[in-house]
C-alpha cells in the first residue's frame, strides 16, 4: 500500500494482527482525530486535495462523494465499504483484507467520523471466507481495545462497523443493489436519484466506497493530501493497486505511483512468459475494452491516459494477453460471463447479454455468418447506456473494443469456420 507506514516494522508472517498495526503507527491518526476533535469538513477538504478518485472502477472523487451528505441532518447515517470485487481479474481488495484488515477499518472508522455516521457495514463478496473470517477477527480485535463502540476513546463518537457477506452476485458489486442485497431483498440496481448519499441503506444518507479508497484515508489524513497527491499524476492523485495476470511470469498485486508506465508494471510482473510477444490488454478488469499490445506498451498506469486510448481504468484488473490467445475465444468467455451475470431486470441487458454471447459463440463454433459483426454492432449501441445500472455497458464495451482492433480474427472465424491462431 501506499501506506509505507503502516507496513514497516510488520510481522510480515502476521500482518493482519492488532498488535502488529499499532506497532507501525495504526490507528495513530484516528487518535489524533479524535482527541483533537478535527472538525468534519477538515477532513472531506483534505480528501479533495488528495486527489483519491474511487478505487472500484467508476473512478468518482472521493472527497466530493463524501461532501453530498448533510452531516448535520438528523438521524442515522452509515459508511459503507463495498469488497464485493466481483470484476474478472480483479483481487487487490482480498489482499486488504488478508492482510491489512486494520487499515481498512481505521479509514471506515475516519470517514464515518467526517460524515457523521454511527453505524457501518462492509459487504464482502461471498466466495472471500478467509478474508471474512480475517476482517471478522479484527473487528473483534478493533472493538476490544475501543476503537469501536460507543465513546470510542472517550471522544463521544459513536461507532459499530459490521461484516456482510454477499452470496455472490456480480451485480452486487453495483452500489445500490450492495444496499439492496444487505437490507436482505433481491440485488438489483436502484433507479437513481434518488442517490445513496440522500437516500442509501433503509432509506438514510450513505457513503459507499471500495476497500482500496478507504484503506488509502489514514495515510491520506497522516501526511497530507497534497503529498498523495503528488505521488500521482494530473487528475489521478496518490498511488494504486493493480491486479496483474494472464500470460505473464509473476501475477500478483503491484502498488505504483499513478502514471507510471504500464511498461514498468509489466517489467514488475516479470514480462511476458516463454518471451512470447504481447499481442492484447485488458486494462481495467474484463468490462473494459481491449487495447492492442503495442500500443499499451506506449500508454501510461493513470485515467486520462487510459480514456484516451479507447478503455478505462477501471478496477484496475490489468489482464496480458500473448499472440497464442484467439481472441473470438477471449469475447466469447467474457459474453457468457455477462449474460450469466445479469440480473434480469432491464430487457436490453437480460435479453441483450443472451444475443450477444449466443452469437458471439457461434462464430467461435464455427457456425457465424458474415452479418454477424455487423448485428453484435447494432447490439451493443441498443444495450450500452439503456439500463439501470452498468452491466449492460460492461457486456456491451468488450465486444465493441474486440471488434474495433481486432475485427480480421472474427472474420477469419467467420470465413474458414477455425481461428486464426491455431489455438
Amino acid at each position: 500500500m501506499a501506506n509505507e507506514v503502516c507496513l514497516r516494522n510488520f510481522d510480515q508472517d502476521r500482518p493482519w494482527l492488532l498488535e502488529q498495526y499499532q506497532s507501525a503507527g495504526g490507528y495513530e491518526v484516528l487518535k489524533r482525530i479524535l482527541r483533537e476533535k478535527t472538525p468534519p469538513e477538515e477532513i472531506i477538504e483534505e480528501v479533495k486535495a488528495s486527489g483519491l478518485r474511487g478505487r472500484g472502477g467508476a473512478g468518482f472523487p472521493t472527497g466530493l462523494k463524501w461532501s453530498f451528505i448533510s452531516r448535520n441532518a438528523p438521524g442515522q447515517k452509515y459508511v459503507v465499504c463495498n469488497s464485493d470485487e466481483g470484476e474478472p481479474g480483479t483481487f487487490k481488495d482480498r489482499d486488504i483484507l488478508r492482510y491489512h484488515p486494520h487499515l481498512l477499518i481505521e479509514g471506515m472508522i475516519i470517514a464515518g467520523y467526517a460524515i457523521g455516521a454511527t453505524r457501518g457495514y462492509n459487504y464482502i463478496r461471498g466466495e472471500f471466507w478467509e478474508p471474512y473470517q480475517r476482517f471478522e477477527a479484527a473487528l473483534e480485535e478493533a472493538r476490544n481495545a475501543g476503537f469501536l463502540g460507543e465513546n470510542l476513546l472517550g471522544s463521544g463518537f459513536d461507532l459499530e462497523l459490521h461484516s456482510h457477506l454477499g452470496a455472490g452476485a456480480y451485480v452486487c458489486g453495483e452500489e445500490t443493489a450492495l444496499l439492496e442485497s444487505i437490507e436482505g431483498k433481491k440485488g438489483q440496481p436502484r433507479y437513481k436519484p434518488p442517490f445513496p448519499a440522500h437516500f442509501g441503506l433503509y432509506g438514510r444518507p450513505t457513503i459507499i466506497n471500495n476497500t482500496e479508497s478507504l484503506a488509502s484515508i489514514p495515510v491520506i489524513m497522516e501526511k497530507g493530501g497534497s503529498w498523495f497527491k503528488e505521488l500521482g499524476v494530473e487528475n489521478s492523485g496518490g498511488s494504486k493497486m493493480f491486479s496483474i495476470s494472464g500470460n505473464i511470469n509473476n501475477p500478483g498485486v503491484f502498488e505504483i505511483p499513478m502514471g507510471t508506465p504500464f511498461s514498468t508494471l509489466l517489467e514488475m510482473a516479470g514480462g511476458m512468459k516463454d518471451g512470447r510477444k504481447i499481442k492484447a490488454v485488458i486494462p481495467g478488469g474484463s468490462s473494459a475494452p481491449v487495447i492492442p499490445g503495442d500500443q499499451m506498451m506506449e500508454l501510461n498506469m493513470d485515467y486520462d491516459s487510459i480514456a484516451k486510448a479507447g478503455s478505462m481504468l477501471g478496477s484496475g484488473a490489468v489482464i496480458v494477453m500473448d499472440d497464442t490467445n484467439c481472441m473470438v475465444k477471449v469475447l466469447e468467455r467474457m459474453s457468457y460471463f455477462y449474460h450469466e451475470e445479469s440480473c434480469g431486470q432491464c430487457t436490453p441487458c437480460r435479453e441483450g447479454t443472451g444475443w450477444l454471447y449466443r452469437v458471439v459463440s457461434r462464430i467461435e463454433n464455427g457456425k457465424g455468418r458474415p452479418e454477424d459483426l455487423a448485428l453484435l454492432d447494432d447490439m451493443t449501441v441498443k444495450i450500452a447506456g439503456r439500463t439501470i445500472c452498468a452491466l449492460g455497458d460492461a457486456a456491451a464495451m468488450p465486444v465493441q473494443g474486440m471488434l474495433r482492433h481486432f475485427r480480421e480474427e472474427f472474420e477469419y472465424h467467420i470465413e474458414h469456420k477455425k481461428c486464426m491462431t491455431g489455438s
